[in-house]
Formats: structure tokens, sequence, C-alpha cells
């Protein structure tokens, strides 16, 4: 279980002025009024606004967030009120509490992408402040994590079903990639497990095939970017399992017939860095020209910004590239 003084620590090390005092009395006043309460695991409760504020650590929130998400449920699972809550964290904690307890009391149960889409928009729209949206977002993190210890497969169902609908969206929307990316892997599992269970062994299969290629095209891609004095961090990753299955569904593919399961990212320090690279990648290896798109200059809506590149590779083989 996470402690509190892990998380002060991760704080202290993005900000070392920060005041620590609110969350350590953020910290006893959630244990104070959660106490006996217990989660499925069996765990104490307080275990889970733990967890929910070191992910927000992890993403480098600012302390009046961290407070808020040790108080998270305290409205609505305990005697507590917004008032306590403002008379003793102050007005701007309240206020991110009593947001996060509104959002928890929206219907999310809703499988039609109509209603899933307004869904969305209502609650982008209802959080005046984006630290409820991101609270929200880590408590769901949190609760898929342990979503195995809901006893009920509907039921764990149900919930991963609602993830996949509402909140891997608004993260992707948000441009939070790692979470959209993990919330979608383990509602995958838990909605359609036998499909999840079968890519999973191809992917597998595929991995030991792949890790001499990964490393060949790793290596030349470090050659070329030394060779043009473009510092930069390269990666060679594997397609998520979810995001497999959708191309096979909507493109009608077979996981053969998937050329990207590998794909590498290039992270470079500025905009013409980016452009350069893409230059000496094209100057290796034959670009597929209608593969490049460019969202450094039309970045997508979320502000993503890359450029993807897709070459034909050292085995004659596509490559995808991300820059």
């Amino acid at each position: 279980m996470i402690r509190i003084t892990d998380i002060l620590d991760k704080i202290y090390e993005y900000s070392p002025d920060a005041d620590l005092d609110i969350i350590d009395r953020a910290y006893i006043y959630s244990a104070r009024v959660h106490e006996g309460q217990v989660r499925l695991s069996g765990e104490p409760y307080l275990s889970h606004p733990l967890e929910v504020a070191s992910i927000l650590a992890d993403m480098r929130l600012d302390v009046e967030s961290i407070a808020a998400a040790l108080l998270h449920d305290v409205i609505e699972d305990t005697p507590a009120t917004k008032e306590d809550i403002a008379q003793m964290f102050g007005p701007g904690v309240a206020h991110i509490v009593e947001g996060v307890t509104k959002l928890s009391a929206l219907p999310f149960s809703t499988k039609i992408a109509q209603q899933a889409e307004s869904l969305r928009k209502m609650i982008l729209a209802m959080a005046d402040d984006i630290r409820v949206i991101l609270i929200k977002l880590a408590d769901r993190v949190h609760n898929m994590r342990t979503l195995k210890y809901h006893r009920k497969p509907e039921k764990q169902a149900a919930i991963a079903q609602e993830t996949l609908d509402i909140f891997a969206p608004i993260a992707a929307r948000l441009g939070i990639f790692w979470m959209k990316h993990e919330l979608e892997e383990i509602a995958f599992y838990y909605t359609l497990r036998e499909e999840y269970e079968r890519i999973d062994a191809m992917v597998n299969r595929a991995r030991h095939e792949k890790e001499e290629y990964i490393k060949e095209v790793s290596t030349r891609l470090h050659y070329k970017m030394e060779e043009m004095e473009l510092p930069c961090d390269i990666k060679g990753r594997y397609k998520q399992h979810y995001s497999i299955y959708q191309k096979m569904i909507s493109q009608d593919l077979e996981f053969e017939e998937i050329y990207d399961v590998v794909a590498f990212r290039i992270i470079l320090d500025t905009v013409p860095q980016c452009y350069g690279a893409m230059g000496g990648i094209h100057s290796m290896w034959k670009p597929i020209y209608n593969k490049i798109k460019d969202y450094i200059g039309n970045p997508k809506p979320n502000m993503y910004q890359s450029i993807h590149t897709t070459v034909i590779g050292p085995r004659g083989e596509r490559v995808e590239i991300q820059i």
C-alpha cells in the first residue's frame, strides 16, 4: 500500500517549496472519517484515496489537488460536508471535492455511443476546474486496477464498458495518453476476455520474432540521428492489445496483416529537429506518402503534436515512426 510519506517525497522532488501541511492534514482527516470502511479487496478504504493522490503526484499536480484527492470521497461516503472541508482546508479544496462528488452522482451506465458522447460533454462542462476531471480520472484508474475484486463478471464488464465509453475518451481528449491506454487495456480484458487473450497470445509469439528487428531498426535510427547531430530518445514499442483489436475490426484485417504491431517513437527537443529527423528517416528508407501525418503543423483538437510517418524499413516491412 502507498504511504503518505511516499506521496510527500514525490511532491518534494518536483516542488521543494510546496506547503505540505495541507496534505498531512487532509491525510489525517481522511483516515479519521473513513475509519472502519474497507475496499472489496479487504484493504482499509484509505488505501484508495492514497493511490489516487499518488497518481496525481506522479502527474506533478499542485498541493490543493493532492489534498482534494485524499478527500475526494468524504462528502459521498462519510458524514463530512462541503462546509466542513472548506473550514478545514479552504474553499479551493472544498470546491474540487464537491465537483468530484457531483460527477460521481451522474448516471454513467450506458452503452449507447450517442449517450456516451453526451455524458462526456456533460462531465467536461460541469467541471469548471480541470483538477476535478483529473481526480475523477485517477479515481477510475485505481478502480480499474482493482476491478478483479468485484466478484460478479457482469459487474466487472459493466464498469469496464463504462470506462471505454466515458473515461478513456476523456483522457484522450485531454492528451493524457498513458491513462487512456491503461484504461483501455484493462477494460478490454474485462469486456472481451477471449479476444484479449487471443491477441495477447499472438503478440507474445510476435514478440519473440521481433526483438532482433526492434534492435536493428533502433540502432540504425540512433546512428542516423547522431550523424545529423540530433540528440533524442528512441523507443520501440508494441501496439496496445485494444488498439490492435480495433484495427482488426475496423479494417477487417487478420493479426498478421497489421504492419504496425511494433512502432517507434523518436523524442526530440525542438520543432525544427522533428522535421529534420523526418528528412533523415526518409533519406534512409522510402516513405509511404499517404501515411505521413503532420500533427505539428496541424495539431489534434487536444493539442497533440507529432509527425507520423510510415516507411519501407530494412527488411522490406512497413515501419511506423512517430516523431
